[in-house]
């Protein structure tokens, strides 16, 4: 039988969508393009945003006319916290919770046996194990690969729902972890990823096995990726400011395989917003986090998210955010409207902002991120960083480009023709940066 995948939202979604599409090939499925003919497809939803909660239902839709007598699972985060909802969509056969992805496969045999609608979502205080869903040791990606080291979160903000979709925190042991980062290394892949639902909370539940050397946390981890042989990095995709400080940071930066590249979702600039937020820390502690990176490395690259109309947010809050923009100097910046969530505190607080005028302040955070990016891009000029080449671009009737990533983060276009383009993919160059080009620099080798 033929089943085709779709993943909505962050890149952990990624990950376990890739982890079963590994479980249903080695269980004899075909895998096909999710805009292709199938008999199953599998919906993997977010539910960040009232917006990705919409995507998920349209999606749903839309693959089920490419077959209407297909089976339809929808799992994920948007299926955890609104089971009954995504089951009465029409065409939907399976929901399945966000720690119920490694049963899916029983669920479609089930189904076909029985046709019978199922739900299957385990209650928020029963989301307390780490779900394996074994080792995954290929992706679409030829060159990086993500792995998934931990799952849930217990902060709380008062503005975020995934809490209760994806429950407490919990740890992959490390020698699981270790163990994938060996076999991905083994097929080829240079660039290891480091994911999770909060990737800073790794290692600091109650009961989770500590190190006898000392290390803490995500340290646990990048210390045994740091001693495995071989040529390649190590990317977080994410650290919480809520959780690392300015000490912290500093101890991370002794590790020479980690890129000089740090997501910290700073949410806001206002302190007064980032208290209503139940964020635990100020602009100054934020701006102290990147004072420490950047005295490492000028062109250390930090990016952020940051939300436009949380409600009672003021113009003069607003303008704290913009400020941070400029003051931080973030290579990108991910804007996101203020999306009322359910279960959480900020859904009901007072002042809440018109649609209109959230939508009028994003664009002007992204306005200002881009304005940042190309300041960034300017103070990378004529530079030269180690970049992981990762595909060649053509250009009809022309040469085309290499192109990659540096170690912080700007993609880079090297002219090249097609055969010395497709010789490079996969591997390390040192590059010097010269003008900015497309969302990213133009480069050249050096020897």
């Amino acid at each position: 039988m033929k089943v085709a995948f779709h993943t909505l939202g962050c890149k952990v979604n990624q990950y376990e969508t890739e982890a079963l599409c590994l479980k249903f090939r080695e269980q004899g499925y075909e895998i096909v393009e999710e805009t292709e003919f199938a008999d199953i497809y599998v919906i993997n939803t977010c539910t960040v945003t009232g917006l990705a909660d919409r995507k998920s239902r349209q999606y749903i839709r839309r693959m089920k006319k490419l077959n209407p007598k297909s089976i339809v699972a929808v799992t994920g985060c948007y299926a955890q916290i609104r089971p009954e909802e995504v089951g009465h969509v029409a065409g939907v056969d399976i929901v399945a919770g966000t720690n119920e992805k490694g049963n899916l496969i029983g669920y479609v045999e089930e189904f076909l046996k029985q046709r019978q609608p199922q739900i299957h979502v385990l209650p928020y205080e029963e989301l307390d194990a780490y779900e394996e869903t074994g080792l995954v040791t290929a992706t679409e990606s030829r060159t990086r690969a993500f792995i998934k080291i931990q799952e849930g979160c217990d902060r709380f903000c008062s503005y975020c729902v995934i809490p209760y979709a994806r429950g407490r925190v919990r740890s992959r042991a490390p020698e699981d972890v270790v163990a994938e980062a060996r076999g991905l290394l083994d097929q080829g892949f240079k660039e290891l990823v480091l994911t999770g639902i909060n990737t800073a909370l790794y290692g600091t539940e109650e009961g989770f096995s500590r190190e006898e050397n000392g290390l803490f946390g995500i340290e646990i981890i990048l210390d045994k990726l740091e001693r495995l042989e071989g040529d390649f990095r190590v990317r977080l995709s994410s650290l919480e400011p809520a959780v690392v400080d300015k000490d912290y940071v500093k101890q991370l930066l002794g590790y020479e395989k980690l890129c000089h590249h740090l997501h910290l979702s700073a949410q806001s600039g206002s302190d007064r917003i980032l208290r209503a937020m139940n964020r635990p820390y100020s602009r100054q502690d934020y701006l102290e986090i990147v004072k420490v990176l950047r005295e490492s490395d000028p062109q250390y690259a930090v990016t952020t998210d940051l939300i436009a109309g949380f409600p009672g947010e003021t113009e003069a809050d607003f303008q704290d955010s913009l400020r941070l923009i400029k003051e931080a100097g973030f290579s990108k910046v991910h804007g996101f409207q203020y999306s009322k969530r359910p279960l959480t505190k900020a859904a009901s607080m007072e002042g809440q902002i018109p649609a209109p005028v959230k939508k009028a302040r994003n664009q002007r955070l992204m306005e200002a991120g881009e304005q940042a990016a190309q300041a960034f891009f300017q103070e990378n000029q004529g530079s030269v960083r180690r970049v992981l080449l990762e595909e060649y671009q053509g250009q009809a009737g022309a040469d085309g480009y290499v192109t990659g990533f540096t170690d912080n983060y700007i993609r880079v276009y090297v002219p090249a023709s097609e055969k010395e383009g497709a010789g490079l993919v996969n591997s390390f160059g040192f590059v010097r940066l010269g003008e900015p080009f497309r969302e990213g620099m133009k480069g050249s080798f050096v020897d």
